[in-house]
């Protein structure tokens, strides 16, 4: 087609299913190996005729990929193709290899003139089993900056990954109304396939700290099932006709007990669902991850672990606290308010982090300091990390307790116990003296 064909601008979007037939690629250079790598990926048969060509394409002729011409083309080449590429970088060759295949009534791509050419190459990305092509009206970097713009809002999970069908064609199931329902008795569950489990540490409340890999994997989720102090904000990102479950636990009320949700996850994956278990965190840290894993895996259902920032480390950062300094700690423990905290180290560059502790705190207090840690020892509280509540509460061990109770500390809630506290903000800001810091010395 000329530039003054009528339609040159016209084009036709459509996929093609290459696998075992004849595509031939006239040409041997760069251009002519992206080609023919991708061709062969889909399972082409590939002719390829250069009298030269670049190392990948004789490494694919080698392994028997491709079968490579080592001459000039000619006129009879294309028998029994369905498709041809050109990319000679010769103007002559590529409008005879066009001309031939005009005559057979096969599409031919022009890798140097896209509008004389009947087919075009997309722009392409593949995540997970989407393909996304982008043609830009002939401008290949304007394709290539659409489609990695698409690409990453794909595996970022900021556009629906969801299936909507089966491979089979059948519609995914997702009407469940309560926690208490059984998924596996659900309008729309799919019989005969067994869904996945997805735990994903949400972190500490915010979604911008949540993975690339979490907010994929709620992208392409049928069921949801939700923490009390998972990132809700995401979702709202989803498909309105997405399940969310929401099992939140609050201190002291447990209104969907552990069993259930173990049940429920179960059930879901069971009845052919992709589902998501977000969680605050990470599954792994006081999450019961592990006990929820091993439930799904008894139960013969695939299960993903996606890691998630710790609130034990990010919320204290949030407040300036590190949980490590040089000089003042050397390491530090994470133990639930509701522990024995005896054994903890009571060394004084030892931190220690509770979690889930606001209610017990007064008596981990005093355990701490029978253990054997200065009552001077700085504490610092940090509320809310990350959301718009965050605010942070210091003392030491002998004066935390009430200063909390003063000013009416609520979970969620962050406590760390150690030097390292006075490095926060809030600490100078509340009356503390400053951490001497170590000397800063110069690499030999």
């Amino acid at each position: 087609m000329t530039d003054d064909a009528p339609g040159a601008d016209l084009m036709y979007p459509l996929a093609l299913r290459v696998a075992g037939r004849r595509v031939v690629v006239v040409g041997g250079g760069p251009v002519a190996a992206r080609r023919t790598r991708g061709l062969v990926e889909a399972g082409a048969d590939v002719r390829v005729v250069a009298p030269d060509a670049v190392g990948e394409i004789t490494l694919l002729d080698a392994t028997g990929a491709v079968r490579w011409e080592r001459r000039e083309y000619r006129t009879g080449d294309l028998d029994g193709a369905w498709l041809v590429h050109t990319a000679t970088g010769r103007s002559e060759v590529d409008a005879a290899v066009q001309a031939d295949a005009d005559a057979d009534r096969i599409w031919c791509v022009r890798a140097a003139d896209a509008r004389a050419a009947s087919a075009w190459v997309p722009a392409v990305a593949r995540v997970d089993d989407v393909v996304v092509a982008v043609n830009a009206g002939g401008d290949p970097r304007r394709a290539v900056t659409l489609r990695d713009a698409v690409a990453e809002l794909l595996r970022g999970g900021r556009l629906p990954l969801r299936r909507q069908r089966t491979a089979a064609g059948a519609a995914v199931g997702t009407t469940i109304g309560s926690a208490d329902r059984s998924a596996a008795g659900a309008p729309g569950a799919v019989t005969g396939a067994i869904g996945s489990v997805a735990l994903v540490g949400g972190g500490p409340g915010d979604p911008d700290l949540l993975t690339v890999r979490g907010r994929q994997l709620l992208a392409e989720a049928d069921v949801v099932v939700v923490d009390r102090l998972a990132p809700r904000a995401v979702l709202t990102e989803l498909s309105a006709d997405v399940v969310v479950v929401d099992v939140g636990k609050s201190p002291g009320h447990h209104a969907v007990p552990q069993h259930r949700i173990n049940a429920l996850l179960v059930e879901h994956a069971l009845a052919g669902r992709r589902v998501v278990r977000l969680k605050g965190g990470d599954p792994y840290v006081f999450g019961r991850g592990s006990e929820e894993a091993a439930v799904c895996r008894e139960a013969g259902v695939a299960v993903e672990i996606v890691p998630g920032v710790t609130s034990a480390v990010s919320v204290p950062a949030a407040a300036g606290i590190p949980v490590t300094h040089r000089g003042i700690s050397r390491g530090f423990t994470v133990i639930t308010g509701h522990d024995d905290v005896g054994a903890i180290p009571a060394a004084e560059d030892h931190t220690v982090v509770l979690l889930m502790g606001v209610s017990t705190l007064a008596r981990t207090c005093r355990a701490l300091m029978a253990a054997g840690r200065p009552g001077h020892t700085p504490v610092g509280i940090v509320e809310d990390g990350y959301g718009p509540g965050q605010r942070v509460t210091t003392g030491t061990l002998a004066t935390i307790a009430q200063r909390a109770a003063q000013v009416g500390v609520q979970s969620p809630a962050v406590t760390v116990i150690g030097g390292v506290v006075r490095l926060a903000p809030a600490w100078a800001q509340q009356g503390g003296a400053p951490a001497p810091l170590p000397a800063l010395t110069t690499a030999r």
